[in-house]
């Protein structure tokens, strides 16, 4: 038969299959899943199994590592070196277990995740503690198996007196499954083991009394009473571990935050790290040095602050962004009967009991056989010694000692066993006080079997003896609750005062919709006009904010959307520089513009909201905190019909009237009042009845009789009128006229729309931007003040070909009106 006929077809996914179930089997058994009863996964026990059988143990000095790393991979370990070092080192870190396993010598790495000095430079033996989880292993009390090449045998589990799976914890990743088990304090866990004897219908929420929750041998807080009622019900949950942390007083008024516990497995070199680049990128203000004072009196980091820096807002930050507060996860799955389980509190500790009613029933077995043994044997002795000497002479008659046995148990009836027994008797124990000897040890074993047949034949008995086995552990072991246990899971509220230096800026947007954060100190330096502010040829600056850092920008666009822009997130320019893009700021779409910004430091007040008017006379009024939001994108502010856009948007207390002008001169004032507060997305009321082909110019917010009103056409052309000649009217009306356009003698039209209106209390400047980017500017004392149907003076020369498409006042640096 030829080499190819002896292969038989498969199908990939079979094959496939098999060899992935098979490994699947072998990583969750024999690799990363602990068993219930000792909580060890299979190279820990080998580890602690060959340590024993060596003599490593804590009466005896320290031996080298790679020693015991070379007999668990020669005898039953075949997987390599670093699998196994790495797995002593872990049950030697005092960070990681709650009672470490190994006695360390030397350098065995550190919290700061160093790591530990090669095998052959560290020195080990077992722990005291370790001893409890071997002991009795010698007495049968587990099951043994052969190695992986038959030459040796292997405990198939330990004894684990005490209930490590829980008391130490572990974590683990296999095919398909993954542990996460906390360590607990021993003496709750064992209190709980006697509380479930007691009580085998013990309540969870009795247990729950007992088992505060995890202890993690490097302390710190938990939060989160749910989560751990939730992972002891079902072996998942959620948990908050937060670090330990305290505020201390300086001189000159500053303070410290001082962290002296720090959660269960953070690194804390990393976490000293990213505490120091918050403090270099200035992402929170008022941290002045991050120092690690750690070492031989314990974890100390100090964080100094800077003076009136605002200490609790700083800690927040600090544990909401970094790891000085952490989730940990539980995932309490175990291997029960060979498979792996989800198990709850009370399940791994029924599995516990259970392991231990084996070990100790085991050892009874094996105890209460040697003590039958030697109960024979004594019997068979005290029977010789009381007819000593026929004994002596049937010896002394026999031929050889083969003999003598067989004589002695043909004449007396002994046994072989005793017949042995009496033949290899020392000369000395023929003494009288011997003789008392063996008597008295006769009635002792006697005690003893009656002792061990009373413990396997009752359960209570049994449960007794190991309630006092661990209650012997837990006087010599125990340790204080390392860990503080908090019901409520804090939530972290940082303010932006924390994360940003409180700092007045000037924020400039231009008419080509650059916008940039300025100092006051460069502003000041570059002469402080606002001519010298840096913008690309053609552009002109529209609109300049004197704002803080701290303030939010909300920005309103011409399509009903709104964005939330923080004034620190804007990028900070000197003054003559141009800025940058406003899209590379916010995501505005190309067909959008802005239309309004108003600065918010408050979203709470009361007394303001936000009035809405659109292209068709629309009206909408809404309380400004419906517009806090947290989202980055564009959020809907107001409902527009087809065709339909937002003129203005402008912040108010409710306590004015509008005033709407139409780019025909039609003009409405009315009380704010008659629009009443509605919702974010609502479309509004009329506010002007408009005429076919026109809409609505401007808006502005007038009270009184005091002041004038500047309206400005397309063709530069502007006029003042009384305010005192607008009656109030009510709203939804056609208004009254406020210009007229006209042909001059000299046929040169006034315009043919206006493009702004504005309320005029004293002489202020305004500037015309026109579509070719030609800018002109005027005061309103260049105005003439004119009846409502007039039209006008010439204040810029433009022509029809380069009309103007806008007109704002000059910023006033000095003012902030409009600040919500």
């Amino acid at each position: 038969m030829g080499t190819l006929e002896q292969f038989l077809p498969a199908f990939l996914e079979e094959v496939v299959g098999d060899r992935f179930g098979r490994y699947s089997k072998y990583i969750i058994q024999d690799r990363a899943i602990p068993d219930v009863r000792d909580g060890l996964k299979p190279v820990q026990r080998r580890i602690l199994y060959a340590m024993y059988e060596a003599g490593n143990t804590p009466d005896k000095p320290y031996r080298k590592s790679a020693k015991t790393v070379g007999d668990v991979m020669g005898n039953y370990h075949p997987h390599g070196d670093a699998s196994i070092y790495e797995g002593m080192v872990r049950m030697a870190q005092p960070w990681k277990m709650g009672h470490v396993l190994i006695d360390g010598h030397g350098n065995w790495g550190s919290l700061d995740d160093d790591p530990p000095a090669a095998m052959r430079y560290t020195e080990a033996r077992l722990s005291p503690i370790a001893m409890e989880m071997l002991r009795d292993i010698d007495k049968r009390t587990v099951p043994f198996k052969d190695n992986f090449d038959n030459t040796a045998k292997e405990p198939v589990v330990l004894p684990s007196r005490f209930p490590n799976l829980l008391v130490n914890g572990v974590s683990g990743i296999s095919s398909g499954f993954a542990t996460e088990i906390p360590p607990h304090n021993l003496r709750e866990v064992i209190d709980a083991c006697i509380a479930r004897m007691d009580d085998p219908d013990i309540t969870l929420e009795k247990l729950l009394g007992i088992v505060k929750g995890p202890d993690f041998p490097t302390g710190g807080i938990i939060m989160g009473e749910e989560g751990i009622r939730e992972a002891y019900a079902t072996g998942k949950g959620r948990i908050y571990i937060r670090a330990k942390t305290d505020i201390e007083e300086l001189r000159g008024g500053r303070k410290q935050i001082v962290i002296t516990e720090i959660p269960y497995q953070v690194v804390k070199s990393r976490l000293v790290t990213a505490m120091e680049t918050i403090r270099l990128e200035k992402k929170v203000d008022g941290i002045s040095e991050v120092r690690d004072e750690s070492g031989r009196n314990g974890l100390r980091i100090v964080i100094e602050l800077k003076k009136d820096a605002d200490a609790e807002g700083i800690l927040a930050y600090l544990l909401k962004k970094t790891d000085l507060q952490i989730t940990y996860n539980f995932n309490m799955v175990a291997i029960v009967n060979k498979a792996p389980r989800q198990l709850g509190l009370k399940e791994m500790l029924t599995a516990y009991i259970d392991h231990q009613k084996e070990v100790v029933s085991n050892r009874c077995r094996y105890e209460l056989e040697k003590a039958e043994d030697r109960a024979h044997v004594l019997e068979g002795l005290v029977k010789a010694l009381n007819i000593l000497d026929d004994v002596i002479a049937t010896i002394k008659a026999s031929k050889n000692r083969q003999d003598a046995q067989q004589n002695l148990v043909a004449k007396f009836g002994f046994t072989e066993r005793q017949a042995d027994a009496i033949l290899t008797l020392q000369l000395y124990r023929l003494t009288n006080l011997e003789i008392t000897q063996l008597t008295k040890e006769l009635r002792e074993t006697e005690k003893r079997i009656a002792y061990l047949k009373s413990i396997l034949s009752s359960e209570k008995k049994l449960l007794g003896v190991i309630k006092d086995e661990l209650l012997e552990i837990r006087g010599a072991y125990g340790v204080d609750r390392r860990s503080d246990i908090r019901g409520e899971v804090e939530e972290l509220k940082v303010g932006l005062e924390v994360m940003v230096a409180s700092e007045d800026v000037l924020v400039t947007l231009s008419q080509e919709g650059y916008i940039k954060r300025t100092s006051r100190l460069s502003f000041t330096r570059s002469g402080g006009d606002l001519d010298n502010s840096g913008v690309k040829e053609g552009d002109i600056v529209r609109l300049v904010l004197e704002v803080n850092t701290l303030d939010q920008l909300l920005l309103f666009t011409r399509k009903g959307s709104y964005f939330l822009l923080p004034v620190h997130q804007i990028p900070e320019f000197k003054w003559k520089d141009t800025g940058t893009a406003l899209v590379n700021v916010v995501p505005l779409a190309k067909d959008d513009g802005i239309v309004g910004i108003v600065p918010v430091r408050d979203f709470e007040r009361e007394d303001l909201s936000l009035l809405f008017v659109t292209k068709r006379g629309q009206v909408k009024r809404t309380a400004l905190k419906e517009y806090q939001t947290t989202r980055t994108g564009p959020i809907a502010a107001c409902r527009l019909a087809d065709g339909d856009e937002v003129v203005q948007v402008l912040a108010s207390t409710g306590t004015q009237q509008l005033m709407l002008v139409t780019k025909l001169g039609m003009s409405i004032r009315f009380e704010e009042s008659e629009v009443s507060s509605m919702g974010r997305v609502a479309a509004g009321v009329r506010g002007i009845m408009l005429k076919e082909n026109d809409e609505v110019a401007a808006a502005l917010l007038v009270k009184g009789e005091e002041g004038e009103v500047l309206v400005v056409t397309d063709l530069g052309w502007a006029k003042r009128s009384l305010l005192l000649d607008y009656p109030v009217q009510g709203r939804g009306g056609r208004g009254l006229a406020t210009f007229v356009f006209n042909e001059s003698k000299r046929g040169k039209s006034n315009g043919s729309r206006l493009i702004g209106a504005f309320h005029c209390k004293e002489e202020a400047r305004y500037t015309l931007a026109t579509s070719s980017g030609a800018s002109f500017t005027f005061s309103t004392e260049d105005t003439p003040i004119e009846l409502l149907r007039s039209g006008g003076k010439r204040v810029a020369a433009l022509d029809k070909q380069d009309a103007a498409v806008c007109c704002f006042r000059r910023p006033d640096l000095e003012s902030r009106e409009g600040e919500a």
